[in-house]
């Protein structure tokens, strides 16, 4: 069975059922894996994406989202299946993403962080739910996972926010690792 993702949209209501209408430019569920070195504060596990890896089986990212990410950092990241728990997604993306086992987490951080998209149509803002787990690397050697084209510990707060990808920035600011802006 093909996947499906947490990638909603509008759709006709039951009035009855007192359902509200999804927003205008949907609403996305996602999980954000925030791994530390065991020795270092403020560096964060991110990568540059492998191009020839399949990020849309494995990241949610189809071609627009793809080139939009380019050379910059990314957090190990995806939006859930659906059905799927957020513990769930994060066993995944270790596995599918970092080739690693599962290992402890703590978590899920969860926020709530509706945005306005220029150039968007639409009424309302969209609307994201982000699931953040937290762990520490066994070693200060990042792994090496087929997906990335590189993996390493990002010193965040010294990087520039538009060094990092898909507003995973603003994802970092909401557990306390602010990077520059």
């Amino acid at each position: 069975m093909p996947r499906r993702f947490a990638r909603l949209r509008r759709g006709p209501l039951d009035a009855a059922s007192g359902a509200s209408e999804l927003p205008d430019n949907g609403f996305c569920l996602s999980v954000f894996l925030v791994l530390e070195p065991p020795e270092r504060s403020g560096a964060v596990l991110m990568g540059r994406i492998n191009p020839s890896a399949d990020w849309w089986e494995i990241g949610a990212l189809d071609p627009k989202r793809f080139g939009m990410v380019g050379e910059r950092w990314m957090l190990p990241s995806c939006q859930l299946l659906l059905f799927e728990s957020p513990a769930d997604a994060a066993r995944r993306i270790l596995k599918e993403q970092l080739d690693a086992p599962p290992m402890p987490l703590e978590g899920p951080f969860t926020f709530s962080d509706p945005s306005t998209r220029p150039g968007s149509p639409g009424k309302d803002p969209h609307w994201d739910f982000h699931f953040i787990y937290r762990g520490r690397w066994g070693s200060s050697d990042p792994p090496q996972a087929s997906a990335w084209k590189r993996l390493e510990f990002v010193d965040v707060p010294h990087t520039r926010r538009a060094e990092i990808a898909r507003d995973q920035g603003d994802v970092l600011a909401l557990i306390g690792i602010l990077p520059q802006d």
